[in-house]
């Protein structure tokens, strides 16, 4: 949990942290789970979850604690926040319509990317990611585009202080190598990853761009490994994701 400061107020830290502990799989805990998973006493789990109780955040059930669809109005209302993000569904199923590929587009959030939108295809099998699941950055096409678009002193202390964790024989966990990719990346406007997260998942993401040009957030396309090569996927699915990407943007100017 984050030091306290003259403008940092533990109770909310705490509330959220309660929040974050009962969002976790299998969806219902314990008073003692959660004070486990939150870092808190018991006595004070027992506080904050009989204040959500009576703000109907979450219910109890004998010994279990579960949250309430109420809960779910926190995250949208950073979704719906999001300038773009309502013409973004529309758009990303029209992509997907038209090249009949998985679809997906995401933020940076530290050290990873969540997922604000993914549509899949019938021919990938879903790996149980949505609107909200998180993966590191460093093993998706969508986390090279937004890393690549950091400026210069957060992106050295990324590579710096990032742990690059391994999940496939074709995981880059270097930083000197991945600090080029992410150069190429910048140079060319877009990233391929191949095999790098599921050894039968590759990708291609381009970035999405505000009125003022600065990176907000990125799309791709996911495909399986194996059936196409970069140059084959940059020649089916290039222009098609920069005009999703380009129409997404005009929703965030302040006339749209």
């Amino acid at each position: 949990m984050v030091k306290e400061s003259d403008g940092f107020v533990r109770s909310i830290a705490r509330g959220f942290a309660v929040v974050e502990a009962l969002g976790l799989p299998p969806g219902r805990h314990t008073l003692s789970e959660v004070a486990h998973v939150a870092e808190l006493s018991r006595a004070t789990a027992r506080r904050m979850l009989t204040t959500l109780v009576a703000l109907k955040y979450c219910e109890a059930d004998g010994r279990y604690f579960s949250l309430r669809p109420r809960a779910l109005g926190l995250g949208l209302s950073y979704l719906n926040a999001l300038p773009y993000w309502g013409y973004a569904q529309r758009a990303l199923e029209g992509l997907r319509n038209e090249i009949g590929e998985s679809c997906a587009l995401a933020v940076l959030d530290e050290t990873e990317i969540v997922y604000a939108l993914r549509l899949p295809a019938r021919r990938i099998l879903s790996a149980n990611l949505g609107v909200g699941s998180r993966l590191p950055a460093h093993l998706v096409s969508l986390g090279r585009v937004l890393l690549a678009a950091l400026p210069a002193e957060p992106r050295a202390h990324y590579l710096a202080t990032a742990e690059l964790k391994k999940v496939t024989p074709r995981t880059v966990i270097d930083a000197d190598a991945l600090a080029e990719q992410l150069q190429l990346t910048d140079e060319q406007g877009y990233a391929w990853v191949d095999g790098e997260l599921d050894p039968a998942i590759c990708g291609i993401a381009v970035p999405v761009r505000d009125h003022a040009g600065k990176v907000v957030a990125a799309i791709s396309i996911n495909t399986i490994s194996g059936t196409i090569d970069e140059a084959a996927a940059k020649a089916k699915f290039l222009v098609a994701l920069r005009r999703t990407a380009q129409d997404i943007r005009t929703q965030t100017s302040p006339a749209g």
